[in-house]
């Protein structure tokens, strides 16, 4: 076999006037979705869920990948309204 055959190799598709291009092509955790949506998802059914990524989102986890803002951001607005609605659902029942 040919040593200089280059089919069926892949090479990292880089850009010289934006190298961080292939920086993000490895699929985001959590199914593909990334964290701040998978826990978006999840807080229906466990609300600390928001409240974790609400530290997260805060904590400047999106630094590290970009992609994952927006779910992060979607989350720490679900905590807002859950927690304002609890706080309002115990002042209805205790007054």
């Amino acid at each position: 076999m040919d040593t200089t055959d280059q089919r069926g190799v892949y090479v990292p598709i880089r850009d010289s006037e934006q190298p961080q291009l292939g920086k993000f092509d490895k699929p985001l955790p959590c199914f593909g979705c990334g964290i701040g949506w998978f826990s978006l998802l999840l807080g229906f059914v466990c609300p600390l869920m928001w409240y974790y990524a609400t530290i997260l989102y805060f904590g400047n986890y999106y630094h590290k990948d970009p992609r994952e803002r927006d779910g992060l951001t979607a989350s720490a607005i679900s905590a807002l309204v859950f927690t304002i609605a609890a706080v309002i659902t115990i002042i209805v029942i205790i007054c």
